[in-house]
């Protein structure tokens, strides 16, 4: 029998309290595997000095048991000092350079760098519901329709109002179902009111939205009227073809082409926006980014520094933005299916939140909330 003296510390209410207790396992392989996911949940083994680090034997590799990250705060233990990990995200490792700790993607470790192996040394700080609650307690419930969509808009207004006085970030997360369901231009609102720091969304999200300015329609679908208009299966491509022709999004604005959308008011009030391709993109626009890792260098750049993220009726790329972030990021997932909400805390984004309604009814009443 293998044994594993654990220790945590558990907090409620600023009051603190330690458990301490053993683990028993019937060989080390299983033990091990309790221990990491303990270590996961902020447990850490006690009389660990430090952490143990292996050299990387060939760049974009890592040895066998590297330690792998979560969204958490995590700390690890180097010489008999404390040192937090920067740049935390899940599903990385940890790589220690000059007595600094930073979290890193496989593709960028580099042969000889040491990186922490094993759960020795290291210890996480969840995220508890009752530090939640003091903050954003409108968020902190499980994902349901039966709530009134006006009070948690009310809420989120506020909390964006506080962002933005103390001048923080706040980053958008938009599918082309915003466009779709009318939100386009509600969304366009609150970026030229100064309270989205980026954009980061698909080719579809600019692809819609400009075709909405320049034809008003989505998908063919005149938005004024709900009705399909004659040959409106080409005005996406239309669109497309206009943007291809100046160059760029920015230059379409720049020559009067693009008068009005949410890609107007990015380039208009200089937030940066990233959109990341994929094998289904027709087009794609210019500004398209079709190398899957230069758009997630991109999305990572965006999202450095951001407080809070409005994820905004778009599946994957909500997933692959609650990958990228850190657990403390204030994270709202708004879609009319709950089941993008579930998928997203089954990825282990468990901070995001979900408010289940229509995206474009939403983003009119945040609109209003906000400019009101």
């Amino acid at each position: 029998m293998r044994n594993a003296p654990i220790a945590t510390s558990l907090s409620a209410f600023g009051d603190f309290s330690t458990v301490e207790f053993s683990v028993t396992a019937p060989d080390r392989g299983r033990l091990d595997r309790i221990v990491e996911n303990l270590v996961s949940l902020g447990c850490h083994l006690q009389g660990e000095s430090r952490v143990g680090l292996k050299p990387s034997q060939m760049d974009d590799t890592v040895p066998d048991d590297f330690y792998s990250t979560t969204n958490y705060r995590t700390v690890v233990r180097i010489g008999g000092r404390e040192i937090e990990v920067s740049g935390q995200r899940m599903d990385g490792c940890i790589v220690v350079r000059e007595g600094r700790a930073a979290c890193t993607k496989l593709r960028d470790v580099r042969r000889g760098d040491p990186v922490v192996c094993g759960h020795g040394g290291v210890e996480v700080f969840p995220l508890f519901k009752e530090r939640e609650k003091q903050d954003f307690v409108f968020m902190a419930s499980d994902v349901s329709s039966e709530k009134r969509v006006e009070i948690t808009v009310t809420e989120i207004a506020r909390m964006m109002r506080a962002i933005r006085k103390r001048r923080g970030r706040i980053v958008a997360v938009p599918g082309p179902v915003v466009v779709h369901t009318g939100g386009g231009e509600h969304l366009g609102r609150i970026v030229r009111a100064g309270y989205v720091g980026a954009v980061l969304a698909g080719n579809a999200l600019a692809v819609h939205d400009i075709e909405r300015a320049l034809y008003g329609t989505s998908l063919g679908v005149h938005l004024d009227t709900g009705i399909p208009v004659v040959e409106g299966h080409k005005n996406h491509m239309r669109a497309i073809n206009a943007v291809r022709r100046c160059g760029s999004i920015a230059r379409a604005v720049e020559q009067g082409i693009l008068t009005s959308g949410v890609m107007y008011e990015c380039v208009r009030n200089g937030v940066p926006f990233a959109l990341a391709g994929s094998i289904r993109d027709d087009g794609p626009m210019p500004d398209t980014l079709m190398d899957l890792i230069e758009a997630q260098e991109a999305y990572a750049r965006l999202l450095d520094g951001a407080e809070a993220v409005l994820m905004l009726g778009s599946m994957l790329h909500s997933i692959g933005v609650g990958n990228m972030i850190p657990a403390w990021v204030k994270t709202i997932c708004v879609d009319i299916n709950p089941a993008v909400v579930t998928k997203l805390s089954d990825r282990g984004s468990a901070q995001a939140i979900g408010i289940v309604t229509d995206v474009g009814l939403f983003l009119r009443l945040l609109a209003d909330e906000l400019i009101s």
